[in-house]
């Protein structure tokens, strides 16, 4: 296929910059930058018509304060421009804790399959409790299913990243890749005495029954071709080549003809 003219969003959580960028220039990819909140003009079909994709990398809707994290409610015309582009059938990517973004728009977790919850939160009509993370996790990633994003991969392979204990709807999604470690509350932290308490890599006292292994997934919503890959945290994930091919291959994937047609079977 052609290079895919992509659309990357970002902000709203760090990340190395160099490290993240330098990726994209050696990936085949032709990608142009937006950070939040400008972003949000480009979901649009008239303004995003020009790119094949959207890349997400950002965590919008949550502001970070000294009495915890405050939640931002998307305007109706932002959640009117997106359901538009998920309607004309845009390929979307989500990596990483893009998972995490507007926790005030509980269809945004529909249109990624799950949410991280860095505070405890009422998700599908049940109460659940803050997520956990994990970061520089030593791993092995399983292949599930042949599939265009797992192309080229070893059918194990491992992982230096960040992992996370959160929701994942494994009844909305297709899995493609799982983790070979144990999503059990005492292999992670808890997020809300991260980002309320200031208390990092913590876990007393905090509750979280087990958690999905997977940790890759396509999915459809309304007409549009939607990956998730929980990886890509850090650098050691950034310089993977096993990474980098997940990667290329979601974005190729999700701007694809054939995606669009499969996306559209499924409505």
């Amino acid at each position: 296929m052609a290079t895919p003219n992509i659309l990357l969003v970002t902000k709203g959580h760090p990340f190395e910059r160099d490290a993240f960028f330098g990726m994209f220039d050696d990936l085949d990819v032709n990608w142009t930058h937006v950070e939040q909140p400008a972003a949000r003009v480009f979901f649009d079909t008239e303004l995003a018509a020009d790119y094949d994709a959207l890349v997400m990398y950002d965590m919008p809707g949550i502001q970070f304060g000294a009495d915890g994290p405050l939640w931002e409610t998307p305007t109706e015309s932002y959640k009117k421009g997106m359901l538009s582009l998920l309607e004309a059938g845009k390929g979307m990517v989500f990596m990483h804790h893009a998972i995490a973004g507007w926790p005030a728009w509980e269809e945004y977790a529909e249109i990624i399959g799950g949410r991280f919850l860095y505070l405890p939160e009422t998700l599908r009509g049940s109460a659940k409790p803050d997520s956990g993370y994990r970061h520089k996790v030593e791993h092995t990633l399983k292949v599930l299913e042949n599939h265009p994003i797992t192309e080229g991969l070893p059918a194990e392979f491992p992982m230096t990243d960040e992992l996370y204990l959160s929701e994942v709807f494994e009844n909305s999604i297709e899995p493609l890749l799982a983790s070979n470690y144990d999503f059990t509350r005492d292999n992670f932290y808890s997020a809300t005495k991260a980002v309320k308490d200031g208390k990092m890599f913590d876990n007393e006292g905090w509750e979280h029954p087990d958690g999905s292994n997977v940790v890759g997934w396509v999915k459809h919503y309304r007409n549009s071709p939607i990956a998730y890959l929980q990886g890509g945290d850090d650098p050691d994930a950034y310089s993977s080549i096993h990474y980098r091919r997940l990667l290329q291959n979601s974005i190729n994937w999700a701007a694809s003809d054939a995606a669009l047609d499969w996306a559209r079977l499924r409505k």
